[in-house]
């Protein structure tokens, strides 16, 4: 993890301009949990790829990460990331988006270095993924919002990042590409469930330790999974998902819908469509040679059930 922090810090271009340098140090610095580099490292020892390749994918990996949570909060309007303030809460939008856009380039110089064509591809596959599912998230207001549809918007948001992170481990040279199918696969289950329960904390989570306010979703007029579980539940109130999408609520409006979505059953249910793709995860594990890689990666499967930040 340390070879991976440095070779993050190595691409901060010091020829470019100061205040590009200056940010990118800031976004580095916040630290994270750094999920996906591990998933990488772990990834790539169950396959025998090449260790350093595997550092230098986690590391594009973790810089792609990066990126899209800049222009996350800049779409959302946030102004705290991980209890710190966002770029966009200090800067205009264009120097925003163009640090964005400088760090998309710099994650993508680091995949090159990998020297697997096929991982190149990948990765320009699951950006375009990304970005697509940002743009069919903020041209679909008024569409009302099925379970299917949900998981189609968090695969975008969270769970290609995971998939790419598994997979992308077999195309890098030495990588046993026999394992790419079942490596995708429980890249995917793992990157939906951290996604549920990520948006199950928004209403259960400690605000201190998730680094954001309460009810953060509902303010940015989301409909995650515990709302859309209560909404199904409480179908008289059919106008309230437009009334989110739409930030029609006021304060108060905000957390009265806050505290009956965190008091009813929707909590409950959304935990268990969570457990239900680590169980998937786990069954995807089984498929994979036994190692000590892959006792670590159940060990990570375990930890998200627990979950607290």
């Amino acid at each position: 993890m340390r070879e991976i922090e440095a070779r993050m810090r190595s691409q901060i271009g010091f020829d470019h301009h100061p205040d590009l340098i200056r940010a990118l140090d800031h976004l580095l610095s916040a630290g994270g949990k750094r999920i996906r580099p591990r998933l990488v490292l772990l990834a790539a020892q169950l396959a025998d790829a090449q260790e350093e390749a595997s550092i230098t994918l986690a590391a594009a990996i973790e810089m792609l990460h990066t990126a899209t949570l800049v222009h996350d909060d800049l779409i959302d309007g946030a102004l705290l990331r991980r209890g710190n303030p966002t770029l966009n809460a200090q800067w205009t939008p264009g120097a925003t988006v163009l640090t964005g856009d400088y760090i998309f380039a710099r994650a993508a110089h680091l995949a090159s270095q990998t020297g697997s064509t096929a991982l190149m591809k990948q990765f320009a596959l699951t950006l375009m993924t990304i970005v697509n599912g940002e743009a069919t998230q903020l041209f679909s207001r008024d569409e009302h919002l099925t379970f299917e549809g949900y998981l189609l918007r968090i695969y975008a948001k969270t769970a290609a990042l995971f998939e790419i992170s598994a997979e992308g481990a077999s195309l890098l040279p030495g990588g046993d590409t026999a394992l790419r199918s079942s490596l995708r696969t429980f890249g995917y289950n793992l990157g939906i469930a951290f996604q549920i329960m990520d948006d199950i904390l928004d209403f259960t989570g400690d605000p201190d330790e998730l680094g954001k306010p309460i009810a953060s979703d509902l303010r940015q007029g989301l409909i995650t999974l515990p709302t859309l579980m209560y909404l199904e539940q409480h179908q008289a109130e059919e106008d309230l998902a437009l009334r989110i999408q739409h930030k029609q609520l006021s304060e108060d409006d905000i957390l009265e819908v806050f505290a009956s979505i965190r008091n009813s059953s929707a909590i409950v249910s959304s935990q268990e469509k969570a457990d239900h793709h680590l169980d998937k995860a786990e069954q995807d594990l089984g498929t994979l040679p036994a190692s000590p890689a892959r006792a670590a990666l159940a060990e990570l499967v375990e930890s998200l059930r627990h979950r607290h930040s």
